[in-house]
């Protein structure tokens, strides 16, 4: 993931990614999706699109079931561990 977000934003920390820059990386990482063949890769692609709220469909991304089930576990995980915001101090 790490060489992902450095390859299309230019830093391996997603909290230093300018909101402004999101949509033209997230348009490159589609057509890169659709042009990978490696399903790893594919996954991983289509893992930080989620993240981004730019994945594609399912059914459009993987042609194989057992890939359309791993990225509804990730799914199921990614809403478990829910939004990431700092804790609140006690009052």
């Amino acid at each position: 993931m790490d060489n992902l977000l450095q390859r299309y934003f230019g830093t391996r920390d997603l909290a230093q990614v300018q909101v402004d820059a999101i949509p033209a990386a997230a348009e490159r990482m589609q057509v890169d999706l659709g042009l990978e063949k490696d399903r790893g890769k594919r996954f991983a692609l289509w893992s930080l699109l989620h993240m981004l709220d730019a994945a594609p469909d399912l059914d459009v991304a993987f042609e194989d079931e057992a890939d359309r089930e791993a990225a509804r576990n990730f799914m199921d995980l990614m809403a478990a561990t829910g939004p990431h915001d700092e804790p609140e101090s006690a009052a």
